[in-house]
């Protein structure tokens, strides 16, 4: 029998889709039976992988696409299975990762009219007036599949939307007596349903910001996700190389530049002017949606800023603007390309200013580096966030991916982990936490040749659903190292009430809600889970052993969960929280 619900899968396998990250419900059997009939026939379609949790589940599909650029499904059990994909949703969206979210619907007949008819009290329950509306904010696109005659038509335009930039999920449903119908077999051809091709730079503003950037005694660029294309990267190394212009990050989510280059002027967190950026007089931000905080860094008045995005309106984010002599939407691989290509067939460069310029800027990476250095090796006997950080940069090496989700300890991380591969760091791009879990394992499915690590504050380590993170590592055998950096609380919200009311109430008597005592034994979750194996680390001299000992078993394939004790969320250790202003530095 060939139904809706078997074209449906047959679109997503012809349109390249690998994985559907499932939790199905009472809405799906036509998607149930088409599935097990394909698999009783060898048939070929995406693999399913069984998701305790729908946040879980995108989070997967987010890591998926991060890794290829490839967007995978997630299919959810109506609007109850909606909801439950939560913040993840939030991720997908702000980072602008694609991904094709399908969810079933309750039945619109009652008295067996049609195939697939209400037939228990819960299609009563889940009925709602607009259950696309739960996720219309943040998708790019979402419909109802009402026949088979055009489903596939329907897969592949929501997929078609979901790649073209500015990427980010899209998202159908499809009710028991839709999915259910008899319906004949449809031929796409896939070629004709591609994204849109990726956008350039008009020649004017290329010959524009050419000349700036020839004539700019200070020129600076700043980005935080160029690195999401990896040949962007080596576009970006080439114009920074030939007129010698330093490149700082601002939040990276990607391997955008690599640490070790003389012109990487390191990441920051915006807790701090940044003397860079204040002295610039030509900025050229490449994808990023935060380059800066007005209130606390920001480029001088004077500045010339040119901005190049596949988003520089933002049209997502009510409140956003950074006033610019030129913004432009394209490609930033693209538009590097057509930058680098212009200066090396029209334009005389004065080696004396660029060597100058390069010596100026390689010492001050140099002198980050002793700094960083001179900060990780600090005499005592607690486990620094920047020693933690230092000595996974010592067990990790080229074939692995680094995964942040610090947040107090995000710019720690990306400041001292060192990672120089493009496709090796990533962080969520976004502000609902729990992503890392999820993340790791889209990513070793993605990269089963890789070793992930992810590193989470123990607060995101609650978020990411550790339980089903675990569970789904082990029966998908798809191993990863988790660091936790364990400082017993919520950081964030503390620093944000300090931010505001620095001599408060709050301040004086310490009652910020935030901490997570009596503490959890947070890597038995994981080993009572998914058999992933514990390690509990309280003292400095313990700490290479273990990381050493993570890695092992992880290579062997058995994920491990290190817990590793930093300053506790009210230590006295972090008095004036000296510790967060060190971000950004």
């Amino acid at each position: 029998m060939y139904t809706t619900g078997t074209a449906f899968l047959e679109a997503l396998q012809e349109a390249g889709v690998s994985y559907i990250f499932a939790n199905l419900g009472s809405d799906h059997p036509a998607i149930i039976e088409s599935l097990a009939r394909a698999k009783k026939e060898n048939k070929k379609l995406p693999t399913v992988i069984t998701c305790p949790h729908e946040f879980v589940a995108l989070s997967a599909a987010h890591g998926y696409a991060q890794a290829t650029g490839e967007p995978q499904a997630v299919m959810v059990h109506v609007e109850c299975g909606t909801q439950n994909l939560g913040g993840a949703i939030h991720n997908a969206a702000k980072s602008r990762v694609p991904v094709l979210i399908f969810a079933g619907a309750s039945p619109y007949t009652q008295e067996n009219e049609l195939v697939g008819s209400r037939n228990e009290f819960i299609h009563w329950i889940q009925d709602v007036f607009d259950q696309r509306g739960i996720v219309r904010g943040y998708t790019k696109y979402d419909n109802e599949i009402r026949t088979g005659s055009n489903v596939k038509q329907l897969v592949y335009r929501a997929l078609q939307i979901a790649k073209s930039d500015p990427m980010g999920p899209v998202y159908l449903m499809g009710p028991r007596e839709a999915m259910e119908e008899k319906t004949e077999r449809v031929t796409i051809n896939s070629e004709l349903w591609q994204p849109i091709s990726p956008g350039a730079v008009p020649p004017q503003i290329i010959t524009e910001l050419a000349n700036d950037l020839l004539s700019a005694k200070k020129p600076l660029i700043a980005t935080s996700y160029l690195g999401r294309n990896t040949e962007a990267v080596g576009e970006l190394i080439h114009l920074s190389e030939h007129l010698a212009i330093p490149v700082i990050e601002s939040i990276p989510h990607h391997l955008n530049f690599p640490a070790n280059h003389p012109m990487h002027s390191g990441s920051y967190w915006n807790t701090k002017q940044n003397e860079l950026l204040a002295e610039a007089d030509v900025v050229l931000v490449l994808d990023s949606d935060v380059p800066w905080i007005q209130t606390k860094n920001k480029p001088s008045d004077e500045a010339t800023i040119y901005y190049i995005d596949v988003d520089p309106l933002k049209e997502q984010m009510p409140l956003w603007y950074i006033p610019s002599k030129r913004f432009v939407k394209a490609d930033s691989y693209i538009a590097l390309q057509q930058i680098n290509q212009y200066l090396e067939d029209n334009c005389e460069i004065d080696k004396d200013i660029v060597s100058k310029r390069w010596e100026k800027y390689s010492d001050i990476h140099d002198r980050q580096n002793e700094e960083k250095l001179r900060i990780e090796q600090a005499e005592s006997d607690v486990i620094t966030p920047e020693y933690l950080t230092a000595c996974v940069r010592e067990v990790i090496d080229e074939n692995t991916i680094v995964l942040n989700e610090g947040i107090t300890n995000y710019g720690v991380i990306s400041n001292h982990i060192g990672v120089n591969t493009p496709g090796s760091y990533f962080a969520s791009g976004a502000g609902s936490l729990g992503w890392n879990g999820g993340a790791a394992i889209g990513m070793k499915l993605a990269k089963p040749d890789k070793t992930i690590v992810s590193l989470t504050g123990d607060g995101s380590y609650f978020f990411s659903i550790p339980a089903t993170v675990h569970w789904m590592a082990k029966r998908y055998n798809t191993p990863f190292l988790q660091v936790i950096y364990n400082n017993s609380g919520w950081k964030a919200p503390k620093l944000s009430t300090l931010g505001v009311h620095p001599q408060g109430v709050a301040n004086e008597t310490e009652q910020f809600w935030v901490n997570f005592d009596p503490p959890s034994d947070l890597s038995k979750i994981a080993e009572a889970a998914g058999d992933a194996f514990p390690i509990k680390v309280k003292n400095r001299s313990d700490l290479k052993e273990a990381l050493i000992e993570g890695m092992r078993l992880v290579k062997q394939g058995r994920s491990t969960v290190i817990d590793v004790s930093i300053p506790h969320v009210y230590s006295k250790e972090n008095e004036g929280e000296k510790v967060i202003m060190e971000i950004g530095k």
